[in-house]
C-alpha cells in the first residue's frame, strides 16, 4: 500500500519526510518532487532498495544517478575531483547539472558504472533537499515506466508506477524543462556528454576549457 503526503505548503512536510525517511531505511521506494520532474528514489547503499528501483523501472541494469543534498557530501562519494569538475559544481549546485566521476573506492557502491564511475547531482527544489539532509544519498531515476514521458504531477507518477512505491510526496505540478546537463568529469578537462537545462555555454562562462562530446561523437 502507498502513501500521499501533501508537500505542497510546507505545513506537514516534516511528517511527510519523516514517513519517507522510514520507508528509505526499509528499503523501500519513494516518489519525490524535483524542479523539473518527479523521480522515484531509494537508498544508494541499499541492495534491496536498488533492486526494487530496477524492478520499477523494468530495467535490472539500471545505473541510477546519485542526488546528495549538500556539496560538501562530493568528496565522500568521489575521488580525484578536478579544479574544474569543482568550479561547475560551485557555480550550478543546486541545480541542474550532473557530474561524472571516480567512486570512492572504499565504498562499496552498486550503482558504480564502467570505469567506476558514478552520477551525481544535488537538486535545487526544497523537498528534494529536506529529505536528503535527513536520508543521506539517494539513488534516483525519473519516475516513469519505460516508453512514457517523467511525470510532473503526483498523479502522473502514481499512474504510472501505482504500489510499487511505498510514499508519494506530493509539491504540486513540477516545471519539466528538461533534463539536466551531464559532464564527464573523470579526465583532465570536463567533457560535455548530454545538454540539458545548462547550456555549452552557461558551462564555459566558468571553465572555459570545457569539452563538447556531444557534437564530436556526432562527427
Amino acid at each position: 500500500m502507498s502513501y500521499r503526503f501533501d508537500c505542497a505548503d510546507g505545513s506537514g512536510r516534516g511528517r511527510a519526510v519523516a514517513r519517507a525517511r522510514a520507508a528509505i531505511a526499509e528499503g523501500e521506494l519513494v516518489v519525490l518532487p524535483t524542479e523539473s520532474a518527479y523521480a522515484v528514489a531509494c537508498d544508494a547503499f541499499s541492495a534491496d532498495g536498488l533492486a526494487a528501483l530496477r524492478a520499477a523501472k523494468a530495467n535490472p541494469r539500471l545505473r541510477p544517478p546519485v542526488l546528495i543534498g549538500t556539496a560538501r557530501t562530493l568528496d565522500g562519494l568521489a575521488t580525484g575531483v578536478s579544479t574544474g569538475v569543482r568550479d561547475l559544481v560551485e557555480a550550478f549546485w543546486p541545480g541542474p547539472l550532473t557530474v561524472i566521476c571516480h567512486s570512492q573506492p572504499t565504498l562499496d557502491w552498486t550503482v558504480s558504472g564502467a570505469g567506476s564511475g558514478i552520477s551525481l547531482r544535488m537538486p535545487l527544489h526544497p523537498v528534494a533537499l529536506q529529505l536528503l539532509v535527513a536520508t543521506g544519498p539517494l539513488a534516483l531515476t525519473a519516475a516513469n515506466t519505460p516508453g512514457r514521458v517523467p511525470p510532473v504531477s503526483y498523479d502522473e507518477a502514481h499512474d504510472q508506477l501505482g504500489e510499487s512505491v511505498s510514499v508519494y510526496l506530493d509539491a504540486g505540478a513540477a516545471r519539466y524543462g528538461g533534463p539536466s546537463t551531464v559532464v564527464d568529469g573523470r579526465g583532465d578537462v570536463p567533457v560535455v556528454l548530454r545538454v540539458g537545462e545548462l547550456s555549452l555555454e552557461r558551462l564555459r562562462e566558468v571553465v572555459p576549457g570545457v569539452e563538447d562530446g556531444v557534437a564530436g561523437a556526432a562527427r
